[in-house]
């Protein structure tokens, strides 16, 4: 079946938000669900409660959310293969090790204090910046309740190559429109006050996003239509006021060197922060 779809649980309204989505992701992928909780809650428990026959309150609580998650994800897509598993550690770290066999990993934008928490950053930040696979961060709808957006349209902010093929493949998968946004600036220090060349610096910019848009879209098969937008103004701004109808908002973030590995820059940072859709960040190999 391939890689798993995988979520982090937690209990949170936000972390069933995730499920539902997950469970979506995964049969449109025709892929089973991975169902992680991760929580030290040995620290907290205390060693000689580690060393008992009965196991932690907490370690007891986390099973029962899973179990309760992987029912939902059941009764939501029947027939999905659902699995779970606990891990007694950090979350981020268990997510980052997870997304090395992951086809995609889905995070509610807040959770209970110990997991994904608020987004602003947290663990989300820390998985988004060095997973190995996609992140689709559930951003806007808060409440609890998912639409997939079948049929509807996926922005993409047009950087890398992984993140044009992502974007298109999830608009593949769901029937959806692609519309690819290049933003551009003139910087101020440009201008003139000569009413004959004022417009002359803008039309550069706006020539050289253009030229970029069709460069990061020229391997794409022909039959894939994508609408191509350029827009005046900040990366961030731009992505924002595009994802307040889109179902889907997707990003690149390109990978460092040495142990930092993905790299979150500040467009990904901020549309993670402050989109009204969900967000996927796409890791960018260079």
């Amino acid at each position: 079946m391939g890689l798993p779809v995988v979520v982090g649980v937690d209990g949170s309204e936000s972390s069933l938000r995730a499920v539902d989505w997950a469970a979506d992701e995964a049969v449109l992928r025709g892929a089973p669900l991975r169902l992680v909780y991760a929580s030290l809650w040995e620290r907290y428990e205390g060693e000689s409660l580690a060393e008992d026959l009965v196991k932690p309150s907490d370690q007891l609580r986390a099973e029962d959310i899973v179990a309760g998650a992987a029912r939902r994800a059941g009764l939501r897509r029947p027939g999905l293969k659902v699995t779970t598993d606990v891990l007694p550690e950090e979350p981020e770290y268990a997510l980052v090790r997870e997304s090395r066999e992951a086809a995609v990993l889905v995070l509610g934008s807040r959770g209970r204090s110990g997991f994904v928490e608020m987004l602003l950053g947290s663990v989300g930040l820390a998985v988004a910046a060095h997973s190995h696979c996609p992140v689709i961060v559930l951003r806007g709808s808060h409440d609890n309740q998912v639409r997939t957006g079948a049929g509807g349209r996926i922005v993409l902010g047009v950087g890398g190559k992984e993140a044009v093929g992502f974007a298109v493949r999830e608009a593949g998968l769901r029937g959806a429109e692609v519309d690819a946004v290049r933003a551009w600036r003139c910087p101020a220090r440009e201008t003139t006050d000569h009413p004959l060349l004022s417009g002359e610096p803008a039309r550069l910019h706006e020539q050289q996003a253009s030229d970029t848009l069709e460069e990061a879209l020229r391997d794409l098969p022909k039959e894939v239509h994508v609408h191509r937008q350029t827009v005046e103004g900040p990366a961030r701004q731009v992505l924002l006021a595009a994802s307040h109808d889109a179902d889907l908002l997707v990003v690149g973030a390109r990978r460092g060197t040495g142990h930092l590995g993905l790299q979150l820059g500040r467009v990904a940072h901020g549309v993670l922060h402050h989109a009204a859709c969900p967000v996927a960040v796409v890791p960018e190999r260079t």
